[in-house]
């Protein structure tokens, strides 16, 4: 009997090479560990028994066209008999197995019985040049679908059988699906990885990371995944049914002078500030102010681009809505919202970054919904992607569509936003709204860098109120060479995504407590 059984894919049909295959079994068949079955998925069984020969015990599942991936592992599953399952991922990459993999595996399943699954950091291999990834450690709050678990799974194989194996219902999420099942039950150990640690490599060509890759991934996928994780978070009781909510304060009787202020963080982007100023002095509803906080204190050249659309600089209109300034010397987005907040004179706080413009009518849009019911506590826009040549020529990227966020419903948009990584843009917020969350995040959360104070804000505000739509394009976001979203490197990735995520634990718990106590009311 097997200690351990690899489950992998050998198929002629999937664009890898003879050499691919042959150099993936090889790395099998040259295990250190002995006790290791081989159950092949495949549709060339002659060719893999040839190449396993006598050594190693081989089993084979045919890879049926009409099968799905879950029924397909199911059937490789039953045949098993190892005490832990190694799953390999291969279906569109090769991956190559270190002789000592499987050792590594049985020891950390040694060290840690209370774990029920492992995954590893690994190698990639790109046109020849070999790149060490190391991947983040698991808790609750990674539930986004994109996170990267590598392509080697160890199991533990009881506990694989039960949650009922690979869920045949689930046509595309098949390995998201299965490991938040196993998070629920027992824990996940990552092994990490230093020069020559990883305990494999695979061979495949990186994309670059595209804030926007999610939107070119078919609805169907998409409506699949929402369901993948709403299940998860019923079962671990931090799921918000529909019409549920917390208690929320009232809003002020007295309405404030001005109807909206549009606060703007900047910092060294002179080049931009105006486009976006000009912006807000076009909006169709003229009972506003702009509130510019450049962060980068008093030598920041920003600052002297937004006084020219100030009392006494040279492009100043006393027609238009008022431009006010205010300078820090600190560096922090959440920061620069907050004292914003704390000036307004307005009702509503909205948002706009300094390399990006809202359209005319953002404004007047955002109040419509607002005003169609009260207990409305956050508006959220919908974008067009727009695109700075080096000419300086603004140019709508036709290839990336308008984005709605559409997978924000009203039954279901806050469960499934633990998911992903934002609800939309513009965002709009009664100001009183942000005084009663406690404030936007000023760096003060584990991992952040300027980056998620808004999804934070948005997690928060959606266990109070209602969230509001706009699903036409309001706002035109602006990428550019400087900007935060353009050819991010890993090192960013990984920042940013360890301080979402963290968000999404801190929120998965708070959910879980609120429901505790509704349940005992």
């Amino acid at each position: 009997m097997a200690t351990t059984s690899i489950l992998f894919h050998f198929n002629t049909s999937f664009g890898q090479s003879e050499g691919q295959r042959k150099a993936m079994v090889d790395a099998m068949v040259h295990l250190r560990n002995k006790d290791v079955e081989l159950i092949g998925i495949t549709n060339d069984s002659e060719t893999l028994k040839k190449l396993v020969n006598t050594a190693r015990s081989l089993k084979t599942v045919p890879a049926g066209s009409p099968e799905t991936l879950a029924s397909m592992l199911n059937k490789a599953l039953k045949v098993a008999t190892g005490e832990f399952i190694l799953l390999l991922d291969n279906v569109s990459t090769p991956v190559l197995l270190r002789k000592a993999s499987v050792d590594t595996f049985l020891m950390a399943a040694e060290r840690h019985p209370e774990a029920g699954l492992f995954y590893s950091s690994y190698e990639l291999e790109d046109h020849g040049c070999v790149e060490e990834k190391h991947l983040l450690d698991h808790h609750i709050g990674r539930v986004r679908d994109n996170m990267d678990f590598g392509k080697a799974f160890f199991i533990r194989k009881k506990t694989l059988e039960s949650i009922g194996g690979f869920d045949e219902s689930v046509k595309y999420n098949v390995l998201y699906d299965m490991r938040l099942k196993l998070s629920e039950r027992q824990c996940v150990i990552r092994i990490a990885n230093r020069y020559n640690g990883s305990l494999y490599r695979v061979q495949a060509a990186e994309k670059k990371a595209n804030v926007f890759d999610y939107l070119l991934s078919g609805k169907e996928i998409q409506l699949e995944a929402e369901k993948v994780v709403t299940e998860h978070l019923k079962r671990i009781d931090a799921y918000l049914p529909p019409g549920i909510f917390r208690d929320h304060k009232p809003a002020p009787k007295k309405d404030p002078a001005l109807i909206a202020s549009v606060i703007i963080p900047v910092g060294y982007r002179p080049e931009f500030i105006g486009t976006a100023i000009e912006s807000v002095q076009e909006q169709t509803i003229k009972d506003i102010e702009c509130i510019v906080m450049v962060n980068g204190g008093d030598e920041d050249p920003t600052a002297e681009v937004v006084r020219k659309y100030m009392k006494g600089g040279e492009k100043y209109d006393a027609t238009k809505p008022e431009i006010r300034l205010v300078v820090l010397d600190i560096n922090n987005i959440g920061l620069c919202l907050n004292i914003g907040a704390k000036l307004s004179r307005a009702k509503y706080y909205v948002q706009l970054d300094s390399d990006d413009r809202l359209k005319p009518d953002a404004v007047e849009k955002v109040l419509d919904v607002f005003h169609s019911d009260p207990e409305i506590g956050m508006v959220i826009g919908s974008y067009e992607v727009w695109e700075k040549k080096e000419s300086g020529e603004l140019v709508r990227m036709k290839e990336i569509p308008v984005v709605t966020h559409n997978e924000w419903t009203e039954e279901n948009g806050r469960n499934n936003l633990l998911r992903i990584n934002g609800a939309g843009a513009p965002r709009c917020i009664p100001i009183h709204v942000i005084k009663e969350m406690g404030y936007f995040s000023i760096n003060d959360d584990t991992h952040s860098r300027n980056y998620g104070e808004d999804y934070e804000m948005v997690n928060k505000i959606a266990e109070y109120y209602r969230i509001g739509r706009v699903w036409e394009p309001i706002y035109e976001v602006v990428r550019h060479s400087g900007g935060t979203d353009h050819a991010i490197d890993q090192h960013t990735i990984d920042r940013n995504d360890n301080a979402k995520d963290d968000m999404r634990r801190e929120t998965i718990l708070r959910r879980q407590l609120f429901n505790r106590e509704r349940k005992k009311a």
